[in-house]
């Protein structure tokens, strides 16, 4: 995060009528929205100078820095300026749930049912399978694999692949997101054992799409 863009861009900020601004704080790596807060300009400028999120608690009438009493603070990785200048949307790390409630996310009431299938499934599956990594062999399957090395972890990759492999050359779309499922956490599993984060894997596969649409 290049801190003094971002300084003379906090210059553009929209402030409302009480000296605020809504903050939308987003997964990094998710992609998840976990809350909607606001912020004044003395805590957007400490969150660029710390590189934490800090907050304005409406409700309190002071300065809030996310986390420091619960220790859910959130590691600033990126903020983006909406096009009317009225809202910021800041990109983190979390250490912890960010809802009070022990919840990962501040949105959890649906309003209509929950669909499933939304591509921020597959951050949430990472930092799952990150916990696992260190859960007991014996009640854990992703902890097993971990134990049994990365030599196991490849085999499996390598059936898997094989097996999706056959799925396609046989047109049969039903075992196909079977085999894919299968491979994607083979291939998460995979990357934890190798000490290589998902955010590694999206840099490189963005620097080959650099000015692609």
């Amino acid at each position: 995060m290049n801190k003094n863009t971002a300084k003379e861009n906090t210059m553009e900020i929209k402030y409302n009528e009480e000296g605020l601004v809504p903050i939308v704080v987003q997964d990094y790596v998710s992609g998840e929205v976990l809350m909607l807060a606001y912020a004044d300009e003395q805590a957007l400028n400490l969150t660029l100078k710390k590189g934490e999120l800090y907050l304005f608690s409406r409700s309190r009438g002071e300065l809030w820095h996310k986390g420091e009493t619960s220790g859910n603070t959130m590691k600033v990785r990126h903020l983006c300026l909406d096009c009317d200048g009225d809202a910021v949307l800041v990109k983190v790390d979390p250490r912890g749930p960010a809802c009070h409630t022990g919840k990962r996310s501040c949105f959890f009431n649906n309003l209509t049912e929950k669909p499933k299938g939304d591509a921020a499934f597959f951050g949430r599956l990472w930092r799952y399978l990150l916990k696992r990594k260190e859960a007991d062999p014996k009640e854990s399957y992703t902890a097993r694999l971990m134990k049994e090395g990365t030599s196991r972890i490849a085999q499996k990759i390598g059936e898997e692949g094989v097996e999706l492999a056959i799925a396609l050359a046989l047109g049969d779309a039903e075992q196909v997101i079977y085999e894919a499922s299968d491979l994607l956490y083979h291939l998460l599993v995979g990357l934890t054992a190798a000490n290589v984060s998902l955010e590694e894997v999206w840099r490189e596969l963005e620097s080959r799409h650099e000015g692609s649409d």
